[in-house]
């Protein structure tokens, strides 16, 4: 059983490094979630590699997921 997963992430408007907790449930999944800095919208996209570890890639609203 996966447990809660520390990520760091660059916010694609600040460039500020930001820690986020990444749960089992969020694979496969794309959620939105606010920068802890700059506060607008992050697009997260969360997937599991071939390796089994977990991808994490984030986008501006503008970009596509």
């Amino acid at each position: 059983m996966h447990s809660l997963t520390e990520e760091l992430i660059n916010c694609p408007y600040c460039g500020e490094v930001i820690e986020v907790l990444i749960e089992p449930s969020d694979l496969g999944q794309q959620y939105i979630e606010d920068c802890h800095v700059c506060c607008r919208p992050i697009n997260f996209s969360v997937h599991e590699n071939i390796d089994g570890d977990i991808d994490v890639n984030v986008f501006s609203e503008d970009d596509a997921f």
